[in-house]
């Protein structure tokens, strides 16, 4: 008989999965890592997460979601200017990158890992291509449609203001976004808080705030 999963086990393995990949990427955890620091059966999670791509896929869905809903409180507090909500977005963002034990984007990290699309499981390739093709929240997509909404989200607010070239205006925007969170991943904290504080200067100069 099947043993019945206690109440906050699926929230328990997607925490414990979540910090690990973020601190030491997807490629470097095992399911058998997850189970031990999860205090969890080997049946008990893969009742929840039948593969290790679900298991990555609901982490990313995780970091989508809180990331989302930080992005979407920092615009509504900068008002309805669209110079002050890009100032506040890229100051989010900035803040993000600051916090302790930062590693950077989740997102690109995983698409660093998985330039191919190749699926968490089997990095070696010998999944069915098939198996995949049809999943519309493969960890690739949800880490894609993320940027793609933050993009979306920079490309509207420049939209708003008038400018003679907004696509170049969003792209400048969207390279400070991408520096942001590559000085992250690698540079001492002091380095990215004045890298942050840097791009947020120089939002406010592109975008006349």
């Amino acid at each position: 008989m099947a043993r019945t999963p206690a109440p906050g086990t699926r929230e328990r393995i997607l925490a414990t999965a979540s910090r690990l990949f973020y601190a030491h990427g997807v490629r470097a955890i095992g399911m058998n890592r997850i189970i031990t620091e999860a205090g969890t059966g080997k049946n008990l999670l893969y009742q929840h997460f039948t593969t290790k791509d679900d298991l990555v896929a609901g982490y990313l869905a995780r970091v989508r979601e809180r990331r989302a809903d930080a992005i979407h409180r920092a615009l509504d507090a900068a008002g309805d200017d669209p110079r002050a909500r890009l100032v506040a977005l890229v100051g989010e963002l900035g803040d993000l990158v600051t916090r302790t034990g930062s590693r950077g984007c989740a997102f690109r990290n995983y698409l660093v890992e998985f330039p191919d699309d190749t699926p968490a499981d089997d990095a070696a390739g010998t999944t069915d291509a098939a198996d995949t093709a049809a999943g519309a929240d493969t960890p690739a997509v949800l880490a894609r449609e993320h940027l793609a909404e933050v993009r979306a989200i920079i490309d509207g607010l420049v939209g708003e203001l008038g400018t003679d070239d907004p696509g170049r205006l969003a792209d400048e925007l969207c390279l400070l976004v991408d520096g942001l969170f590559m000085q992250a991943a690698h540079r001492d904290p002091a380095d990215v808080r004045r890298g942050a504080d840097t791009a947020v200067r120089l939002t406010r100069h592109l975008v006349g705030a």
